[in-house]
Order: C-alpha cells, then structure tokens, then sequence
C-alpha cells in the first residue's frame, strides 16, 4: 500500500544512503520510529524523519553511544527546534576539531622527542592518554551549552523589558579604561557579546568557568583576537591570581551552584583591590513559577529543578550570606516578565531544565507539545524575579 507522502522502509534507506537494516535497528532501539506503522506492519517514513535520522547520523558519527543519541535528539521538525539542533551540531564539530588539532600537536611533539632524545617521554605519553579521553566530556559540554542557550533565548526573546539583562547587568558596573576584570562562570560569554560596543578598548577582562566546553564556547563568542580577554578554567573557590588583582568581578547566575559559597567569597574578597565591586546575580522564590506550575499540571511528578536553588543563595538571602565578606552590599531588582504565545521556545526551556522531566516528557511528547501549545493560545506570563547583589570591599 502507497501512502502519499510517506516513503517506505526501502524508499527511505536509500535516498538517505542507509540500509535498511540500519534504519529497522533504529526502530528497535527506539531511537527513529516511523511516522507511520499499517496493520499489516508495514513501517512508513516521511520528510521530517529526515531531520531525525541525520542527527543521529551526525551524533554517532562524532563517536556517541546510542544511549547517549537517544537522550541528545529530539523528534521535532519545528523551525525553532530544528535552527537550535544544526548550531549545535555545529558546537560540537567545531569542539571535535579543535580537540584533534590539539591530538595532533600533542603527537608531533612526541615524535619530535623520540627523535631528538631517542627515548619516550611518558609524561607526553600520558598527555595523549588524556586528550584522546576528552571525547567523554563531550556529551556534557554539548548538553550543558545547549541548555544554557535554550534559556538565553526564551529571556531574550520574549522578556517584556526591552532593555535586556546582559546589557542592564553590564550598566550596574561603572568600567572605565585601565580596569581588570574577572567574571567567574562565564558561561557562553554572552554578557560581553551583547555590550560589546560598550567596553572600553583599554581595560583586561578574564573570563573564567570550571567548565572548558563552556570556556571555548565564550572564546568563540567573543573571538581570541580581541586582545581585551584573556581565559582561563578555574574553580571559584580557589581563583589563581594575587592578592587584589581585581576593581570587578562578576558572577552571573552561578553562585547556587557552589557547594562552599564561604569560600568563594574568602577568595573574590582576596582577589579585588580596596574598593572595588563584586556584582553577583540570582533569583527569588517566584522566579519562573508558573512553568513548574504548567509541568506538574501535565504529570504531577515531574520536578523541574532538584534542588531549590533560591535557598542555597536567592535574593531573600544573599545579603545575609554575603555581608561577613564586604563593607557594604546592596540589591537591585530587574523588573521583567515573559510573554508569549508560541510553545516551542517553552518546551526548550523545560527540557533545558535539571530536573527529572526529559524521563518523563520524551516518550510522551506530541502529548505534552499539545498540552503546551493549548495552554499559550491567547499568550501565557511567567513571573521573573532576578536581580544582583553590588558589594563593595
């Protein structure tokens, strides 16, 4: 039986260059299901299966397991979804490019040393042992990047302060020509991307994060030939510089992460100079809420955050944590709220989240991308609640 628009198994094999006993493994793995399956069994593909199956090309071709596949794809052919996963993609080819460039100098090197002193070096050797695992890393680095962009953009595209938070975090600080500056978590280093016509040309900027995958993404973002940065990977907890070395320091959405905030702020009051500024960011109880309202609405056991972030270091708290630290700490809100009426940038933002909601949503999908695209018809407001603490030493 020909259905129109749909292609079988055969059909859909060859016009993709497969077999078709890749594409039944597939099947069975659960990883690409056919758009449509008869009564008789017959199993039917159509146009965009084809955005799935070259993900999956593309991920196990990059060397990763199909457990990993399984949890990196998602089955949406939406402009929005599909414009995320091929920048992505592109992250990750240029991360595995980079990673073989460093392979390759790294064996150059010990040829070169082989040759010269006849002898093997096995330090080198244990430096190529470590940069042929770094492939390990790489489903973290491309989840964690993913997700952090999934939630730059819902903000940035449907906050209702139109000013945005990167360029009003960066008018919090007074810089001027001749300043060091650090920021600690950089992230994707969007906070100096989007100010970039603001910055001084004299002033040195040291982007930090514990993550590499993050730091090569911010040194892509920002360009290394912008000889105003510097990068360096570090935990914030120890922050390898002298003794007030600093006039600002940053910490954007970070802080919640640390398991030893005291010594994280030991370390920034050590590092910034008499007088100078540690602006860090955070948030409130109501921050977002009604998305975690929305999801449990649809299944009452996802959570979307396992730990309640806001109470290790929220707005309600900070100063109190922060005030041992420094002479003087101020707060300031950013009034903002989200408005919008489309559910793909939601669904991104939720499957970006940390909790245990990909376990539950991803084999109920188009049930849950209904329920979600019902509940933003006529527009859906979500509640945002964020502002910086301004300390001074």
């Amino acid at each position: 039986m020909k259905l129109p628009g749909y292609y079988s198994s055969g059909q859909f094999a060859k016009m993709a260059s497969v077999s078709v006993r890749t594409i039944r493994f597939y099947d069975k793995q659960n990883i690409l299901k056919p758009s449509c399956v008869t009564p008789s069994g017959a199993r039917f593909y159509t146009d965009s299966d084809f955005a799935r199956l070259q993900q999956i090309l593309l991920l196990k071709y990059l060397g990763f397991s199909l457990d990993d596949i399984r949890e990196m794809t998602i089955n949406d052919l939406d402009c929005h979804f599909m414009l995320s996963s091929l920048k992505m993609q592109k992250k990750l080819i240029q991360d595995r490019m980079e990673q073989l460039q460093l392979v390759e100098h790294a064996i150059d090197n010990t040829i070169s040393a082989i040759g010269e002193q006849k002898q093997i070096d096995w330090s080198q050797m244990l430096d190529l042992i470590h940069l042929t695992n770094m492939e390990k890393s790489l489903k973290t680095q491309y989840q964690d990047a993913t997700n952090i962009s999934a939630r730059i953009r819902l903000h940035r595209d449907y906050s209702t302060n139109q000013e945005g938070w990167f360029p009003w975090l960066y008018r919090q600080s007074t810089i001027h020509s001749g300043m060091e500056i650090l920021e600690v978590g950089c992230g994707t280093g969007a906070l100096w991307q989007e100010n970039r016509d603001r910055i001084p040309d004299h002033v040195h900027i040291t982007l930090s994060d514990i993550s590499d995958g993050m730091l090569r993404d911010a040194r892509r973002t920002i360009g290394a030939q912008d000889r105003r940065f510097s990068f360096l990977s570090f935990d914030c907890c120890s922050i390898p510089f002298p003794d007030e070395s600093f006039d600002l320091i940053f910490a954007n959405h970070v802080l919640f992460y640390c398991n030893d905030l005291a010594s994280v702020f030991e370390e920034v009051r050590r590092v910034l100079r008499p007088g100078g500024t540690f602006i860090c960011s955070t948030y409130g109880k109501h921050h977002m809420q009604e998305i975690s309202a929305l999801v449990q609405d649809f299944d009452a056991r996802i959570v979307l955050s396992a730990e309640k972030l806001y109470d290790r270091f929220g707005l309600s708290g900070g100063a109190s944590l922060l005030q041992p630290y420094f002479s003087s700490v101020s707060r300031r809100m950013y009034e903002d709220a989200i408005r919008l009426d489309r559910p793909e940038p939601l669904i991104e933002y939720i499957l970006s989240c940390h909790g245990n909601q990909n376990q539950l949503l991803l084999d109920r999908y188009h049930d849950f991308r209904a329920f979600v695209e019902k509940k933003v018809q006529g527009g859906f407001s979500i509640t945002k609640e964020a502002g910086i603490f301004l300390c001074r030493r």
